[in-house]
């Protein structure tokens, strides 16, 4: 059957299809990572982008089209994690601008729409690649709008879509040599073909959407963690979607500053803030009811949480973990992200006011900044990523975050991170300044890292096997060693150990503190101009990370 018109519902079931639809498909895109160690998680940070966003459409019904794409957009905004995450909900934040004020849509309709997502994801990134999901995105749009004629529909309009998008994906090697040498296509662009493939099946009703299970974000509860004779001691992490309904207020006239001026007199740790009708909020509080029986006379609830936070705390999540008493404003705070125990307390003892959980195979979503950010009460909040592929999320939450100012200093590695937070001064009071004198540092150290290869290949001229120790810095493979030490020892000697005064050994969790100490022992010997130290980082993926500055 044809499907000439998209209004509200059919859009909802796009949305919904498309994650189902990835989510079976994640682990593929996943193993289309370029380095052949488990950092993959391209198709989970796009999952856990595109259900936020589904989840958010979950449960509507009788809402326009520029209505589903708003909502959609903006469940999208906040979930975003990782840079192919961020820029997927870049691209749906431009349909939803292109479809506003829009009740239903044709073809040409929704192609100008999805025209304006092309240019809100070039937009997000600050040099864009080609070849890239990118790429693959804008050729699709440009393909499947110009086949568009007086016989269109949006069945026709999904098989030209993806007909385009299939053949874009396989030119990505072409376009991007790192993907030619690794025989691979891109990560990004490929979720994205699943994507649409999946609304494609929700269009004819081969796809509901219904069974998405196994998700990243599940948790598994120990309910054996809070027993008939535990004591609540740390209250119900609470969070709701509130939609403002105009049969109760005046919702023009919802005053939200007084709204969370009464949340935090009935709870705390409290990130409220509106989009349009939606009131996002989250507190922690011993009376959940009452928080809802309050913001009841406000409107109705789209989605709700609640979670005992002992049990969130006897399960050590960030930043809730690394909880401080509220102490007084400051000028500067600082925000940093690792993975790692260890690593983690290492960068609280330096300073940093909260740590937010994530690295190389887990990217920290928008909120999950968001939430940091309400934790540390300073004028201006500085912020490690640490990792190229958090940048974006950062980015984004620096902007939707207002208050506080917010500034991200652009740390690809834990190990620019650490320098830089180490030889922090805000003592001139001169963001600029101290930005540009963070960016001086950063330009001074240099990252490698020592993992185990999951897969056989050839890159940067290297033969790498699987189960063998890859040595690598900036991307590049320098060494491909049996031994874990050897490997170690030769992306030293790789990286030139012997020219910088300071030599920092940050240990895995799946290493012996007895090997790592003997690995020290040996780089301070092989390199007595240098100062070795050692950190018990825990971290996962990176069996070593070596600093060096």
């Amino acid at each position: 059957m044809k499907t000439e018109i998209l209004d509200g519902a059919p859009y909802q079931k796009l949305i919904i299809g498309g994650a189902a639809n990835l989510q079976r498909n994640r682990k593929t895109v996943n193993d289309l990572n370029v380095f052949p160690i488990p950092d993959g998680d391209t198709g989970d940070n796009m999952f856990m982008t595109m259900d936020a966003g589904a989840a958010m459409l979950r449960g509507e019904s009788g809402i326009s089209l520029g209505e589903a794409a708003e909502l959609a957009a903006r469940g999208m905004l906040l979930g975003a994690r990782g840079n192919s995450g961020v820029i997927t909900s870049r691209i749906f934040a431009g349909i939803s601008k292109g479809l506003e004020g829009t009740e239903r849509a044709t073809t040409a309709v929704l192609t100008r729409a999805l025209e304006r997502g092309v240019r809100e994801a070039y937009e997000a990134v600050s040099v864009p690649v080609e070849g890239t999901i990118l790429t693959v995105y804008r050729d699709a749009v440009r393909f499947a709008g110009s086949r568009i004629n007086g016989d269109s529909d949006f069945n026709r309009y999904f098989d030209d879509f993806i007909e385009e998008m299939e053949r874009s994906l396989e030119r990505t090697p072409e376009l991007l040599a790192v993907l030619r040498e690794a025989g691979v296509v891109d990560s990004g662009g490929a979720g994205l073909l699943y994507i649409a493939e999946g609304m494609k099946a929700a269009l004819s009703g081969k796809e509901s959407g219904e069974n998405i299970v196994d998700t990243p974000t599940q948790k598994r509860v120990d309910v054996n963690m809070f027993t008939e004779d535990s004591i609540l001691e740390f209250g119900y992490c609470t969070e709701f979607l509130l939609r403002l309904q105009t049969s109760k207020i005046d919702v023009n006239a919802f005053d939200l500053d007084a709204f969370i001026e009464w949340l935090n007199a009935n709870g705390d740790s409290v990130v409220a803030f509106r989009d349009g009708t939606i009131v996002k909020a989250h507190v922690h509080t011993k009376r959940p009811g009452d928080i809802f029986n309050y913001c009841q006379n406000f409107g109705e609830f789209l989605t709700t949480k609640v979670e005992n936070m002992t049990l969130q705390h006897n399960e050590h999540t960030a930043p809730d973990r690394f909880a401080k008493a509220k102490k007084p404003k400051k000028p500067y705070g600082i925000v940093s992200v690792a993975a790692g125990r260890g690593i983690k307390t290492t960068l609280l003892e330096m300073g940093c006011d909260a740590v937010v959980d994530g690295g190389q195979s887990m990217n920290p979503s928008t909120e999950d900044f968001i939430k940091a950010f309400d934790t540390v009460n300073a004028d201006t909040i500085l912020v490690f990523p640490n990792n190229k592929n958090i940048i974006l999320a950062a980015n984004q939450a620096a902007e939707l975050y207002k208050k506080a100012e917010v500034r991200v200093v652009p740390t690809r590695t834990v190990g620019e991170g650490y320098c830089a937070i180490a030889q922090l001064d805000t003592s001139s009071g001169d963001t600029e300044a101290i930005i540009t004198e963070l960016r001086e540092i950063i330009s001074g150290v240099v990252t490698g890292v020592v993992s185990r290869a999951v897969r056989d290949t050839e890159k940067d001229g290297v033969s790498v096997k699987k189960d063998d120790y890859i040595g690598f810095s900036g991307g590049k493979i320098s060494v491909d060693d049996p031994d874990r030490v050897a490997a170690a020892l030769t992306l030293a000697d790789n990286l030139g150990a012997g020219d910088y005064d300071l030599l920092i050994l940050v240990r895995g969790e799946a290493v012996p503190r007895e090997e790592t100490a003997a690995l020290a022992k040996e780089l301070g010997a092989k390199y007595p101009m240098s100062e070795v130290i050692t950190i018990d980082g825990e971290q996962p993926v990176y069996d070593y990370i070596m600093i060096l500055e």
